[in-house]
């Protein structure tokens, strides 16, 4: 879950690891369908009620990692089906979509619903039942309120209004946290992402308690691209002086990616401040000489959101270039022989 830290945290950091291990290595790339056994050992499950279930669910995190498509559960390929293709291809190896849910790790966990737990007290004044607007709670046998599942409408007035708290709301995580109403269900009930409408925000990613929701990465296509000799330079997004501690200065991280392969290190927050600028320059151009008001952001996701849910004005979005666009073009223009390589927190940017 998001803010904190759980099995599912290490599990991911695992197949990250043991994936970029074995891509330094080199050799046969087959033996990645061994990383399943190391991560999942034994025949006794750990985190789920069969060990082959996780296995199974290991391997196409690990397929993924690798940029590799998802497999649905009845075809029976090893982890390492494609790969060698994956190895091949430069650092542009990329198929949407970049959020993807692994539909048997999924819980199938049920839709919104407000229920009314045993806790009711069966109080006299009946807030939950007056503040209804849809008539759907009624009164049973022993006095104790309770709501017709076809009649509500999960507006949640009533969960507002118990002074007992006896009214419950229990909505799937991933869901709840999209604010695009992307995830939906299919016909067993497991989520499903309807990617007309996702921005790849991943905030489905990081709230499902059950780990089945994963990005797809490039990691395995970088390390082979620094182990073809090409230079590659990451560009870092400022948000590492938050996210590694006090203890990971700048001196330290820029050590580190130069001992992993990359060629130098560039701090993005050089482009932010051209952003800005950039930004600034087109608001006083256009508003409110050729529009009444300008929205701005560098976030893609937030972008493609606005665009998507008021289509009407989307001529108003500054379409100045992102911070990470920016960098990476003046590394470009200085380095026109590398390869860029943006590392930041943000899912729809990686």
């Amino acid at each position: 879950m998001r803010g904190v830290h759980s099995v599912a945290d290490d599990l991911r950091r695992n197949v990250f690891t043991e994936v970029a291990r074995l891509t330094y290595e080199g050799g046969d790339y087959s033996r990645v369908d061994l990383i399943l056994y190391k991560i999942v050992p034994g025949e006794v499950a750990k985190h789920r009620h069969d060990v082959f279930l996780e296995r199974a669910i290991m391997q196409e995190r690990v397929r993924l990692v690798c940029g590799l498509p998802l497999q649905p559960g009845d075809v029976r390929v090893p982890a390492s089906y494609g790969i060698d293709a994956a190895a091949a291809a430069d650092d542009k190896f990329f198929e949407e979509p970049l959020v993807n849910i692994i539909t048997f790790a999924c819980n199938a966990c049920p839709p919104k619903q407000i229920r009314i737990t045993n806790s009711c007290q069966g109080c006299l004044s009946r807030p939950c039942m007056n503040v209804c607007p849809v008539g759907a709670i009624s009164i049973n046998e022993e006095h104790l309120s309770e709501i017709d599942q076809t009649k509500c409408i999960k507006c949640g007035k009533c969960f507002n209004q118990c002074p007992y708290h006896a009214i419950s709301k229990i909505e799937r995580p991933c869901a709840a946290a999209c604010g695009m109403d992307a995830v939906e269900s299919d016909e067993r009930g497991h989520a499903r992402i309807n990617y007309d409408k996702c921005v790849s925000c991943g905030m489905c990613l990081v709230n499902c308690p059950f780990a089945a929701i994963a990005d797809k990465s490039q990691i395995f296509q970088i390390i082979n691209t620094i182990k073809r000799g090409e230079k590659v330079i990451a560009c870092v997004a400022p948000a590492f002086v938050g996210q590694f501690g006090k203890d990971a200065t700048p001196e330290k991280l820029k050590a580190a990616m130069r001992m992993l392969g990359f060629a130098d290190v560039v701090e993005v927050s050089i482009g932010a401040d051209l952003c800005t600028i950039e930004e600034a320059t087109d608001f006083l151009k256009k508003v409110p000489e050729k529009q009444p008001w300008m929205g701005t952001s560098c976030c893609p996701a937030w972008s493609v959101m606005a665009k998507k849910l008021f289509p009407e004005f989307k001529d108003y979005i500054s379409m100045a270039l992102t911070p990470m666009v920016i960098t990476a073009r003046m590394v470009k223009k200085k380095y026109p022989d590398t390869r860029i390589c943006f590392i930041g927190p943000c899912a729809v940017k990686n």
